[in-house]
């Protein structure tokens, strides 16, 4: 057994140049190791699964003040 967390499928680099945040329409930062696109404006950062990225504020966990 192996105590390395599984690395997050990567996002193409040609969606994330096109993706804004829903809310904002703002840039987003991609954070890989965390698997999440980041909405500074927004506050939020969204969910990467399986390479897809969850652009729901729903779904977005609100980031640390």
């Amino acid at each position: 057994m192996s105590d390395t967390a599984p690395r997050p499928a990567p996002v193409d680099p040609r969606l994330l140049e096109i993706l804004v945040c829903p809310l904002t329409k703002g840039p987003l930062e991609y954070d890989r190791a965390a698997g999440e696109l980041i909405s500074r404006q927004a506050g939020l950062a969204y969910p990467i699964r399986d390479g897809i990225p969850i652009m729901l504020p729903d779904e977005a966990r609100p980031l640390e003040p």
